[in-house]
């Protein structure tokens, strides 16, 4: 279909496809997906197998493209909101838009299951490779790539709960893997270790039928985002700065495309899941993913698009500067009650939201689909790549270490770059950042991650790096945030199994 990798990581492992929903209230009734053996692989075991497999559990819904994802990630920021109707899911409003936590959230639960499932995948992989006396090249590659996918899911986990488990290991039997927590500290030096292999042995660049594997670029551009979470400026710079400097990636797509069809895949591109179709839903799911359909519009006729989760808040939508053309191209207005739609606006959303609608302010147009991709296939979006790492970001990242590290100059040069991109040929907005004080610098940079990367990852997480997250999220209504909000609940299913080796976390025992 659309990439010849798709053949390899997705029709290749449809078996072994990531877990999927059929509605958007049935969620918290099914299992995460279980545990993968050595044989599940449709490539008969080769090692080269297992690591396709694991592209595919990235796909899945509680990982990257479903509730659980958006949950952790996004609506805990004062960008966004659980979205959808205010009577479907009230739960889950309560608990990450209102903080009000508690051990027992099924959605936690899942998301710690699924990135233990990933590193239990990727340590099996990892076993067999670095047993191997004289290991080839591919094998390199797939110990490079099994490191990565291992390192991403720790991150994960070590942003969510704090100190986790350790467990860098193959698992045999169950148990093995009931082990205490591990200092945050020492889940960081391990993803280190997995990022130095990876950024060691994957290469700058595939060819074109494997489009969307892994490369050096992706994994210094994930190390420089741990870094980031740890404010490790020096290190953060420099791993940053290589990416910058290795003239892989480029800003030559428009904005207003990068999310589009036509965006897939593009010069800033830096780590991007492929996703794609078939003419029937069945295997939809299995070669895709629901990313689209999870936050697409909740309407009728053409526009019932998806559930309506993860919405943008008015606050998001205040926070572009005048004629910022990211606000188009990130949020999805409504229309106006009784507004008719014409040919020359079907495609363009306006007008303010109805309260009664929707408990967002905007529907995000990241996860907007093609209109005529939709009439050869569903309205789902299960064809549309999930972004996870763009150069702008890479951009941003050393906009803000060189800053704190006293180099305005270099600062702001990557933050004009940043800013070039999203004004286009229009000069007359998003002028150019020229203060070298470092206060207000750092307050500039802050806010261009704000809506270059709006709706997407990592917002909630950045308010926490800053020390500004209590502020922010009071000062947007969300009053119920605590300092300890910043990492969940061990969830108490998992504790429960340990028989007493998992410890709840201090703020919730």
């Amino acid at each position: 279909m659309k990439r010849i990798i798709n053949k390899y990581i997705c029709g290749a492992i449809i078996a072994v496809s990531a877990l999927s929903f059929t509605s958007c209230n049935d969620f918290l009734d099914r299992s995460p997906q279980g545990s993968f053996t050595e044989d599940d692989s449709s490539d008969g075991g080769l090692e080269e197998g297992k690591v396709f497999s694991i592209y595919a559990q990235m796909r899945s819904y509680n990982i990257t493209a479903g509730i659980p994802a958006f949950a952790i990630h996004n609506f805990r920021s004062e960008d966004s909101e659980k979205g959808s109707l205010a009577s479907d899911g009230p739960d889950m409003a309560s608990f990450f838009d209102d903080f009000n936590y508690t051990t027992t959230n099924g959605t936690v639960s899942a998301y710690w299951t699924h990135n233990y499932t990933i590193i239990t995948s990727c340590n099996t992989v990892i076993s067999i490779l670095e047993e191997k006396i004289t290991p080839g090249e591919l094998d390199l590659i797939n110990l490079a790539e099994a490191k990565f996918f291992r390192a991403y899911c720790f991150f994960n986990l070590v942003r969510a709960f704090g100190d986790v488990p350790k467990i860098d290991f193959k698992v045999v039997d169950a148990s093995q893997s009931n082990i205490p927590k591990s200092p945050a500290s020492e889940i960081y030096q391990l993803i280190d270790q997995d990022l130095a292999v990876a950024e060691k042995y994957l290469p700058i660049s595939w060819e074109s039928k494997y489009i969307g594997r892994l490369t050096w670029g992706a994994a210094r551009s994930l190390h420089a985002r741990t870094y980031m979470m740890r404010s490790d400026w020096g290190n953060m710079y420099a791993a940053a700065k290589e990416v910058i400097d290795s003239k892989v990636y480029n800003l030559n797509t428009p904005y207003d495309k990068v999310f589009t069809d036509d965006g897939e895949n593009c010069g800033e591109s830096v780590f991007e899941l492929q996703c794609t179709v078939t003419a029937g839903r069945p295997a939809d799911l299995a070669i895709g993913s629901q990313f689209c359909e999870v936050q697409g519009i909740r309407g009728s006729g053409e526009w019932n698009l998806g559930w309506g989760w993860h919405m943008a808040t008015k606050e998001m939508g205040l926070a572009f500067e005048a004629g910022d053309p990211r606000k188009d191209a990130t949020l999805i207005y409504f229309r106006k009650p009784g507004e008719p739609i014409t040919d020359a606006t079907k495609n363009t959303p306006y007008g303010e939201s109805p309260e009664s609608l929707a408990s967002g302010a905007y529907f995000n147009k990241k996860a907007y689909t093609n209109p005529a991709k939709r009439k050869l296939y569903t309205n789902a979006g299960f064809w549309v790549n999930i972004r996870l790492i763009r150069y702008t970001d890479v951009l941003l990242m050393a906009a803000e270490a060189a800053n704190e590290m006293g180099n305005t100059t270099d600062a702001l040069n990557y933050l004009e770059q940043v800013r070039a991109h999203a004004r286009g040929n229009d000069n007359t907005i998003l002028p150019k950042v020229t203060t070298t004080d470092q206060l207000e610098l750092r307050k500039a940079i802050q806010h261009e991650r704000r809506v270059e990367l709006g709706l997407e990852f990592d917002r909630f997480y950045d308010l926490v790096r800053w020390g500004i997250a209590k502020e922010v999220l009071h000062a947007a209504g969300k009053t119920n945030y605590q300092d300890k909000h910043r990492l969940l609940p061990i969830p108490q299913v998992e504790i429960d199994k340990s028989n007493g080796v998992l410890i709840q976390n201090p703020d919730y025992n």
